[in-house]
């Protein structure tokens, strides 16, 4: 028998989507990439946006119709957007060919639900409330690959910010304990891998709720010490990003040296009105603290435009701290309403072509920037580790810097997984072409 995973939204969907194929993995089923020849197919699904929940709903429609061609093909949707029960209630009143619906708290169970259905032979809609979920450790895992590895270390958000689902979706924060996480890494370590990134809405809250006192930067130290490697984090809120987390980065030098700082707005007006808890100067202040440390670094972030209530001044704010804080890479958004939110009752909200011609400004500014630091970065040698042949041009190889920068050369497949010095020799806006250092090009 075989299964096919489709996967919507972040880097937590991406691991919970390999924890999925591990469950099936061990009900008998071998993944495969082709869906026409799936005996299961799962939709592991996001709800930060509008558009992507009408994504899914799309997508259930085709398959819909296909399983009406293959009566035995099982359809299971599950993830934040089936959290939301009345979005699960929908699916399942809307759409009665999907079998299997489930939500973020009881992805553990799947293998079971999966039982169920087959010997029932009829749909289940399994949702559990946000309330008292529990964190199910030693769950298997069907890795996407062998080089980089996710790991969870804290589940949920306290944060309720005006514009977000994901508290509601993913319920309040809940820390691993650092023994398990630890073992987690050990294993991959063991196995391979080459670079770890750890998992959380909000990682710099890790710790809180464990019977030991622990901080993500003790964290940090603690997992550096277990070998030579890659390590990054997902994501960073910038209010809880302190002193002592610094210091534990530049005590730990296999942390990479790349920071995603979501901004959301440069206007201190807004970040209130979003319920962000920092303002714009102390936003800076942070970025140059950054920057003071760590002259080398690479900085993200991502921006949300259109945001109700946002004038052309509180837009114009964010211009500027884009152009101050001059960073490598970051991720637009147009604002999109979420039911159940504070902000999707707010007055004011921004008509689209508004949106549409603030987007478009803030694109051309954020693209000139990553431009421009891309160019600087032409002439110099950077260590990059390969993840095999580029996906837009399978002639060359692909790999990132320390600062998540991809980086196109020549050089043969088995490079993959090592670490080889790359002489920067083209820069371009999402991208940097160069030749091995001593080779040809």
């Amino acid at each position: 028998m075989l299964y096919h995973i489709e996967i919507w939204g972040c880097q937590m969907n991406e691991h919970d989507a390999e924890i999925l194929g591990g469950l099936i993995e061990r009900e008998g089923y071998v993944r495969t990439d082709d869906p026409s020849r799936a005996d299961l197919i799962c939709l592991y699904t996001c709800c930060v946006r509008e558009k992507a929940e009408a994504k899914v709903l799309g997508r259930i429609g085709q398959l819909r119709r296909e399983k009406k061609e293959r009566p035995g093909l099982i359809l299971a949707v599950g993830g934040c957007m089936t959290q939301q029960k009345q979005v699960a209630r929908y699916i399942s009143t809307h759409f009665k060919g999907v079998d299997i619906i489930f939500g973020t708290h009881n992805l553990h169970r799947f293998g079971e639900m999966l039982s169920q259905v087959r010997q029932d032979n009829r749909a289940l809609l399994e949702v559990w409330d946000n309330e008292g979920a529990e964190i199910a450790e030693n769950l298997p895992a069907a890795r996407s690959g062998t080089i980089k590895g996710y790991v969870n270390i804290i589940y949920g958000c306290n944060n309720f910010c005006s514009y977000c689902i994901v508290p509601y979706v993913r319920g309040r924060e809940r820390s691993r304990e650092p023994d398990e996480i630890e073992a987690e890494v050990r294993d991959l370590l063991d196995k391979g891998y080459q670079e770890i990134m750890l998992l959380g809405q909000n990682v710099n809250s890790y710790g809180r709720g464990l019977s030991r006192e622990i901080t993500f930067g003790g964290l940090l130290r603690r997992l550096d010490r277990l070998g030579t490697y890659r390590l990054r984090y997902m994501t960073s809120h910038p209010r809880d990003f302190n002193e002592e987390l610094l210091e534990a980065i530049r005590e730990s030098p296999n942390v990479c040296r790349q920071f995603h700082l979501p901004l959301q707005s440069g206007s201190t007006r807004i970040l209130k009105e979003m319920r962000r808890g920092y303002t714009q100067e102390s936003y800076l202040a942070l970025i140059r603290r950054i920057y003071e440390l760590f002259p080398e670094a690479s900085l993200s972030t991502d921006i949300i435009v259109g945001f109700p209530g946002e004038t052309e001044e509180d837009f114009e704010e964010t211009l500027e701290v884009v152009e101050k804080a001059r960073f490598d890479q970051a991720f637009t958004f147009l604002y999109s309403p979420r039911e159940g939110t504070p902000a999707a009752e707010m007055e004011d909200q921004v008509p689209e072509e508004v949106k549409a011609d603030r987007f478009a400004r803030l694109l051309d500014l954020q693209n000139r920037i990553s431009l421009s630091k891309n160019q600087a970065m032409t002439g110099q040698v950077y260590e990059v580790l390969v993840e095999g042949p580029s996906r837009s041009n399978g002639s060359v190889m692909a790999g990132r810097t320390e600062g998540n920068k991809v980086v196109n050369f020549p050089g043969p497949e088995e490079l993959t997984g090592q670490l080889v010095p790359v002489e920067i020799t083209e820069a371009k806006t999402w991208s940097l072409y160069g030749r091995i250092r001593g080779g040809k090009a």
